[in-house]
């Protein structure tokens, strides 16, 4: 089939550092996602003409056309809550759609919409749907590793670190005796020295933004990755980055965490204590079945043929189900 995808980042997106220096999109979890995506539909045999407004710098893969224009296909994929010209523009011409939403839209004040496909389980049934497909990763932008390094690590965007739990991972670190790394930058000057400073007050090691090589280095040797997150997250593309990398997760109860973090590969906690002694427990954890986990179940190829089924029951039934795989 033709699927047009859309978005408004570059392609490819930067894989170099950027420090302490602000970013338009500090994560872009979502929009990595969904580069993701175009590369396994495309590699499934589908057609896939990708509408950005960003620049295009490198090559794209087989089966993906980038374009400025929205291009004409047998359905559309975009984001939810981002693109309401784009979805009124195609129903103008009265084709399917469907839109991806990366998070939860309750504080929007926001009514999901039937064509919404959510990243998660937890994150569809908070809404009160049954309709998601969990997000995929390429493991071959990472490294693996068995061997780990005396720290552990905690990545987000700093523009949420508070939310995501930046505070209690610093106290839990403090509390085990073991050193965190901090990574990850904001959309502001402020976010980001407001997070420095709480970093500076533990003595931990703030680096700012990382990505490509330094980041898939720095995420293959961490003992953990800590996500205490307040957030219903949706489906945070860090932890599937630490489990890809070998290293287990450690995690709160919040959001699709539990969803997405099993016993053989992490540890789900309450608040600091619980989160010290699950760092001191890390070494139980075998990288390996880290990950076999993620190439099972979070690998791009994966979330490309679950959104195949989705595509075509929205062309052909019209009738919204639930992605099956385990």
């Amino acid at each position: 089939m033709r699927v047009v995808m859309t978005g408004d980042y570059p392609y490819p997106l930067p894989r170099i550092s950027g420090g302490r220096r602000p970013k338009r999109f500090p994560s872009a979890a979502g929009q990595r996602v969904h580069d993701w995506l175009a590369k396994g539909l495309g590699e499934l045999g589908h057609e896939v003409l990708y509408c950005l407004s960003g620049d295009v710098t490198g090559e794209p893969p087989k089966g993906v056309t980038v374009t400025r224009d929205l291009a004409d296909g047998d359905i559309l994929h975009t984001y939810a809550m981002r693109s309401p010209d784009v979805v009124a523009e195609w129903r103008r011409r009265g084709k399917p759609w469907v839109e991806s939403c990366h998070v939860d839209p309750r504080p929007r004040g926001v009514e999901p919409d039937d064509r919404w496909i959510f990243v998660s389980r937890t994150l569809a049934e908070s809404c009160g749907r049954q309709r998601f497909v969990l997000n995929g990763i390429d493991p071959s932008e990472y490294v693996y590793s068995e061997t780990k390094g005396d720290y552990v690590l905690f990545l987000s965007s700093m523009d949420a670190a508070m939310n995501k739990g930046l505070d209690l991972a610093l106290a839990a670190a403090a509390l085990a005796g073991i050193k965190i790394i901090v990574a990850g930058t904001g959309t502001t000057e402020e976010s980001i020295a407001a997070a420095e400073r709480l970093c500076g007050e533990f003595g931990a090691t703030y680096l700012g933004d990382v990505q490509g090589d330094e980041k898939a280095e720095l995420l293959a040797g961490a003992r953990a990755l800590l996500l205490p997150t307040r957030l219903n997250d949706a489906c945070p593309l860090v932890i599937l980055e630490a489990l890809v990398s070998g290293t287990p997760v450690i995690a709160s109860g919040n959001g699709a965490c539990p969803e997405l973090v099993t016993g053989d590969v992490g540890f789900i906690c309450g608040g600091e204590e619980e989160l010290a002694v699950a760092i001191g427990r890390a070494g139980e954890i075998d990288p390996a079945a880290c990950r076999e986990k993620a190439l099972r179940d979070y690998h791009y190829l994966r979330m490309a043929g679950d959104y195949v089924r989705e595509y075509r029951a929205e062309m052909f039934t019209k009738t919204p189900f639930r992605a099956s795989f385990q």
